[in-house]
């Protein structure tokens, strides 16, 4: 792998859960040292269910900018947090699924510059074991080409339940120029990355929040609507252990193909904050 100043790394964190999510990407953030070998990072995280573990708060929002994340993708979670729609259309670092139908509020893709590298990022939804939405084939297809007419950098979000269908739409994906595919949903980190025709791939990135959970919730309440087939109110897991689940991707600007592809797996300590707020 050359890197010779054309080089762009991304970083793709799995879907962040609650306030231990929140801080412990907030820390290794923090904690990062600066790579001169790249032009510059680029970080992207699955943000819907940062807040209590459903939706995302305008304050969470401005929260992740402030640790440094470039643009946040989201889900079918995306709406639980009803403050969403007052803040959604002016959140320019926010993109959800972009096959709902036309006249839901926010965007499906943007283009997001950084250090003069224009990085094109999309969201999309899965439909098999998923709400109903509209196909995502054609929709993202078309908006790969549109995106590509002004810079080679495309990558995309793909949030579903199956993995048949993200390695389906992935090799799909991949034969009109996408650079960089993240499966997310399922918070369990996959290890089949890979490159597929210059294209990064991961079918799960995986979670950020308490390891002592059930995919970072709250293991008792879990436990207890399996046994009883009874619904209730799923609780953020307390984050006595925390992880982090990204996605490293290294890509050549002049051409948006990926180069490597590397899974990042790392347990922080319990979170020493106070606050009720999860």
């Amino acid at each position: 792998m050359s890197k010779n100043g054309k080089t762009l790394k991304i970083v793709f964190f799995g879907d962040i859960v609650g306030k231990p999510g929140r801080f412990a990407v907030r820390d290794y953030l923090l904690n990062l040292n600066n790579d001169n070998d790249y032009l510059t990072t680029f970080y992207i995280a699955n943000v819907e269910n940062a807040s209590h573990g459903f939706g995302l708060t305008e304050k969470n929002y401005n929260d992740f900018i402030e640790y440094g994340i470039d643009a946040m993708t989201c889900g079918n979670h995306i709406w639980d947090k009803k403050d969403i729609y007052s803040y959604v259309d002016k959140a320019d670092r926010l993109i959800r699924p972009i096959n709902y139908p036309n006249g839901v509020k926010g965007v499906g893709s943007r283009i997001i510059e950084k250090n003069g590298i224009k990085i094109g990022i999309i969201n999309a939804i899965g439909r098999v074991f998923m709400s109903p939405v509209d196909s995502q084939w054609e929709i993202v297809k078309n908006e790969i080409a549109v995106i590509k007419e002004i810079t080679p950098i495309v990558v995309m979000d793909f949030h579903a339940e199956a993995t048949a269908e993200k390695i389906c739409f992935a090799k799909y994906c991949s034969d009109f120029g996408l650079s960089a595919f993240f499966g997310t949903h399922t918070h369990v980190q996959t290890a089949d990355e890979t490159i597929i025709n210059g294209m990064a791939y991961i079918t799960d990135a995986g979670f950020c929040g308490a390891s002592d959970g059930v995919i970072g919730m709250e293991y008792q309440t879990s436990l207890s609507r399996f046994l009883t087939g009874i619904p209730e109110r799923y609780e953020v897991a307390k984050g006595e252990l925390t992880q982090v689940n990204a996605l490293e991707v290294d890509i050549d600007v002049n051409n948006g193909h990926a180069l490597a592809v590397k899974r990042v797996f790392c347990s922080n300590s319990k979170i020493k904050e106070n606050g009720d707020e999860n």
